[in-house]
């Protein structure tokens, strides 16, 4: 099970497992996308450019953030809802990095029902050198604990 609205508080940080990232990994983008950019299938166009190599596409550090968080079950049973994010590409990411996620709970608010609570989480992915390659925030609406839950139009947090 995982957490619920109540468990989150403002300030409070998570640091992921880590997951490196594979020439599969980039391939199976690609096709699933169907983005075939040269940057990221043309080792002979790649080299020419400003990396001098081929690199995933940027969105793939974005769906590791997800995976990722996913793997660590925060949100398994509690989550009601994804309401929202943005993302930026700090630094590429290249075959054989291995990336985690630093998540840090941004502000939390109790939805006028008081069964339901928004929590904002800033987001970084975060390489093998310790440098941000991704950032961003996401909301997600979560329920509350029923054991907890103490009624309507509670204080917002953050």
């Amino acid at each position: 099970m995982g957490i619920y609205f109540d468990g989150f508080t403002v300030g409070d940080m998570l640091e992921t497992a880590g997951r490196t990232v594979t020439e599969y990994d980039m391939m199976a983008f690609a096709g699933l996308s169907g983005d075939f950019n040269p940057q990221h299938t043309d080792e002979q166009f790649a080299a020419t450019t400003h990396f001098g190599t081929r690199i995933p596409n940027g969105l793939l550090g974005l769906i590791f953030t997800s995976g990722i968080l996913a793997r660590a079950g925060l949100f398994d049973r509690t989550a009601v809802a994804f309401l929202g994010l943005t993302w930026e590409f700090v630094a590429p990411l290249f075959v054989g990095d291995t990336v985690h996620v630093r998540q840090t709970v941004k502000a939390t608010r109790i939805v006028s029902d008081g069964r339901r609570g928004i929590v904002d989480f800033s987001l970084q992915l975060i390489n093998q050198r310790g440098e941000v390659v991704q950032s961003g925030t996401r909301k997600i609406m979560l329920h509350r604990d029923p054991a907890t839950r103490t009624g309507d139009n509670q204080p917002v947090h953050g």
